[in-house]
């Protein structure tokens, strides 16, 4: 193989691909990146077998049809060292690759591009399209309550409901719940896949911001989306997603408003006295007058006061402030709504400016 190209072309479907491959890989060849030439075109594919990423490039000028691997973020740490604007000339000789530029020389290992892995063959059995801003806020809004490496596998993942009118995603650990939907015309079906928690976390650092669409096609085994001339695939996590809807509370009577960020600097100060460990804090609710109490082991305390808009019963309950923070920090709006019931029962969170967007935090004791 023998391509050269500018630094830019080969930077961003570098950056694009390199997500999905781990530092520690149980095959050495899931270390490479599998660099393809076809029809004056260059194919980057990376997997970690549970997801796969392909991208591509037009070099400047390419020798003829083939493959070869090499290792993946070496070859991105290269790219990204050298100065913009510069020439890359690539090839292969032997068992080494050689990336030139400038006055600087690199030589690779390769690895046979016929022992690469790929995903198992995809079968869509349902399409839509999507503003790529509008899953990006899907996701970002309850991605961060998903569990991380619980036995119940099944949590450690986020679940993606597809109707003709809506889309849905949903996370919990089994403490906390996140809910977004989105109102949108798709057509018909209705379709449910739980996408597993790496697969997410890439998806929400590689969709950018910007204007264009996201298609997405659901297969029985695999969910792909392409955007911004990326091909991503990853498998699905096999199991039965909780009924989420039996948890999120209904005849929660007693209502707050509060500013979100009041409360978020106010909760970040009575923090600094918490308890490492179980990080808990009681609120205190009063007529229009919320406390937040935080104690640790050395016998320490912390106590910060608030005027809210609340005119119910007095109540005390405590909460994982990690969790209150963790909704606090993924709304965008000035005020929260907090809807309690009593000090045993959860509590519901939602951003009166983001009426699609809800949280279900559970109660602990103190």
């Amino acid at each position: 193989m023998r391509f050269t190209i500018q630094r830019e072309e080969l930077f961003k479907p570098l950056q694009q691909t390199v997500g999905a491959v781990e530092r520690r890989q149980t095959m050495a060849i899931l270390g490479n990146v599998l660099l393809k030439s076809e029809s004056g075109k260059l194919w980057l594919t990376t997997t970690d077998l549970e997801i796969e990423l392909v991208s591509s490039c037009t070099p400047d000028s390419i020798d003829g049809d083939s493959s070869v691997t090499v290792p993946a973020r070496k070859l991105f740490d290269i790219c990204r060292s050298l100065p913009e604007e510069t020439e890359i000339e690539f090839k292969t000789e032997g068992e080494r690759a050689l990336v030139r530029s400038g006055r600087s020389r690199f030589s690779l290992t390769t690895l046979p591009a016929q022992d690469y892995p790929a995903l198992d063959s995809f079968v869509s059995q349902a399409e839509f399209t999507l503003p790529k801003m509008q899953l990006k806020g899907l996701l970002s809004h309850t991605a961060f309550a998903m569990a991380q490496q619980d036995v119940r596998y099944y949590l450690n993942g986020l679940l993606l409901e597809v109707t003709a009118e809506q889309v849905t995603t949903v996370a919990t650990d089994g403490h906390r719940l996140a809910i977004a939907r989105l109102d949108t015309a798709l057509g018909s079906g209705e379709y449910s896949v739980i996408v597993p928690r790496k697969a997410v976390t890439e998806l929400a650092r590689l969709i950018s911001e910007d204007e264009g669409e996201v298609t997405v096609r659901l297969g029985s085994n695999n969910i792909e989306l392409s955007f911004d001339g990326l091909r991503f695939t990853s498998k699905l996590i096999d199991g039965r997603f909780p009924d989420y809807q039996r948890v999120v509370p209904a005849g929660n009577d007693k209502l707050v408003l509060i500013g979100r960020e009041v409360l978020r600097q106010a909760l970040q100060r009575a923090s600094i006295l918490s308890n490492e460990k179980y990080r808990g804090v009681r609120l205190a609710l009063r007529q229009n007058l919320m406390q937040i109490e935080a104690h640790n082991p050395e016998q320490e305390e912390a106590e910060v006061e608030l005027e809210i808009e609340y005119a119910g019963e007095e109540m005390d309950i405590g909460f994982n402030l990690t969790y209150l923070l963790d909704v606090i920090n993924t709304v965008s709006g000035e005020t929260l709504q907090l809807e309690f019931k009593d000090s045993s029962s959860s509590v519901l969170v939602s951003d009166p400016a983001e009426p699609g967007a809800s949280y279900v935090i559970m109660p602990m004791r103190l």
